[in-house]
């Protein structure tokens, strides 16, 4: 049951996750990536901080303190700005190249941090979907750079690496109390940095940018790892992390939902092989 549960977390984050980059690439329009960065965490810190309280959370050990900023290193600093900083020059298809490899970082962590130990043909599946999703965006053509494609490949690492350790710090902490202390121990950095740069006017900013502010700063950066954190756990991280391969199709919908992109019978063949593939690593975890 409890792996059951694990995949419905996880495939409940990993939906919520998927409105990040649409959301993010919305925001910088208006908003300055670096801003746009520590004002999110400083938003969702200051409301994990009030979660804490209310619920009255003992404090994490001393010894907890060194994964909890590996935490907020990888998903509520580097991640996001990394990826607000390449999508300033890249296209959505591009990104999806990176996005779509980093189901296989998290399980490269997950053995590295979390000792777990997929059998052989859960790797063949997972690099057989990683290899889809990367193929179907370099189909869509889209212009990048080095310089970006260096900035995604680093936010993949440190997001992996994030992931993996707050599955395993959850295991202790619980899965909200992990991404809610991560974003306490960054709030004493990124409040004053989200207040030094914020903008000198905000009347040119809109408010579709506002409202992207607002979804990476609720949605992605706290609710989204209460299920995510939860689903690791439960259904182990390897594993429940092959359905961030989902995650590209989903945001290329909701682009299309909310930018009235066209979505071709490509993209749903596509997606129909990751399902596959998905199905096959949960069966050989």
């Amino acid at each position: 049951m409890d792996r059951t549960a694990g995949w419905i977390n996880g495939f409940l984050g990993v939906l919520i996750f998927s409105g990040s980059l649409p959301a993010t690439r919305i925001a910088i329009l208006d908003i300055d990536p670096m801003f746009l960065t520590m004002a999110r965490a400083a938003i969702a810190g200051v409301l994990a901080l009030a979660l804490l309280a209310v619920f009255r959370q003992r404090l994490p050990d001393r010894g907890d303190l060194v994964s909890l900023g590996v935490v907020a290193l990888g998903v509520v600093v580097g991640f996001p700005l990394l990826t607000a900083l390449a999508l300033r020059g890249m296209t959505s298809a591009h990104a999806i190249v990176f996005v779509g490899l980093l189901p296989l970082a998290t399980a490269l962590f997950a053995v590295l941090r979390g000792g777990e130990r997929p059998r052989g043909l859960f790797w063949l599946f997972s690099i057989a979907g990683s290899a889809i999703v990367a193929g179907y965006a370099l189909g869509q053509g889209g212009e990048s750079s080095a310089y970006g494609d260096g900035l995604m490949l680093a936010a993949i690492l440190v997001c992996g690496l994030g992931y993996a350790e707050g599955a395993r710090l959850s295991r202790k902490l619980g899965g909200w109390q992990v991404i809610c202390w991560a974003l306490v121990l960054s709030l004493p950095l990124m409040l004053p940095l989200a207040l030094l740069t914020q903008p000198a006017s905000w009347e040119g900013i809109g408010w579709r940018a506002l409202a992207g502010l607002a979804y990476v700063s609720l949605f992605s950066m706290l609710i989204g790892f209460v299920f995510w954190y939860r689903g690791l756990v439960q259904g182990g991280t390897a594993a429940v992390g092959q359905l961030q391969l989902l995650q590209p199709f989903f945001g290329l919908t909701l682009a299309a939902l909310v930018a009235h992109e066209a979505v071709g019978w490509g993209m749903v063949a596509t997606a129909a092989a990751v399902v596959l593939c998905v199905a096959g690593a949960k069966r050989f975890a």
